[in-house]
């Protein structure tokens, strides 16, 4: 589901085909949400370059970028307060892909920080953890324990972060949705639905902000 393709049905092959339309009828109500919400929300258009005076969030923030030519080739992103200022060699177009590196660099360090306190704390044990630019998902945790989760989580607050990182962490006792997986989650994350819900409100913003 999105803005520019309206609603697509993916389907398993073992569903029948006759089922769909019971399925929608089910579910118009939240489909109907979901596709108003989308023409409320106006992206960043990612193919669009950045400039001095453009915001970007960062942790929950809206940060004004400011870009500054400087001498050399180094080329840097400083944090100042609510500033991202951004050091560019002369003549250089290169705003948004540094910015990007900068962010995917923040994302790993972050979440990397949160997983092994939060993991510390919960007992879980998982495999790898990779920090990826998946285009539908912010998080997800493998069968082998392995978990990833979206760079671009860095740009939610950090109460949405820890919501996600829970939600994964918390499939490494119970691969599904059941109740008995929510129950798991509430234990450490008590207000899980409203963090879900800033994600489902914000979801199409942040996914269209930088290239991603």
């Amino acid at each position: 589901m999105g803005p520019e393709t309206g609603l697509t049905v993916v389907i398993p092959k073992s569903y029948k085909s006759d089922r769909i339309a019971d399925l929608l009828s089910k579910k118009h109500r939240w489909i109907l949400n979901v596709l108003a919400r989308y023409g409320r929300i106006q992206p960043h258009q990612s193919d669009q370059p950045l400039k001095s005076g453009d915001t970007l969030p960062y942790l929950g923030r809206e940060l004004e970028v400011v870009a500054r030519q400087c001498d050399g080739n180094a080329e840097s992103v400083n944090l100042e307060r609510n500033r991202l200022v951004v050091s560019l060699k002369a003549g250089s177009n290169r705003l948004n892909m540094v910015l990007e590196r900068w962010y995917r660099e923040q994302a790993a360090q972050v979440i990397r920080e949160k997983i092994r306190k939060l993991g510390a704390d919960l007992r879980f044990t998982y495999g790898r953890l990779s920090i990826r630019g998946q285009k539908t998902r912010w998080g997800s945790c493998s069968r082998k324990g392995n978990l990833s989760f979206n760079w671009k989580l860095i740009m939610a607050p950090e109460s949405v972060i820890n919501y996600v990182i829970v939600h994964e962490l918390a499939h490494l006792k119970e691969m599904n949705h059941t109740k008995r997986f929510w129950q798991l989650v509430g234990r450490h994350c008590p207000n899980w639905r409203e963090q879900r819900k800033w994600l489902n409100d914000h979801q199409t913003k942040l996914a269209s902000t930088l290239s991603g």
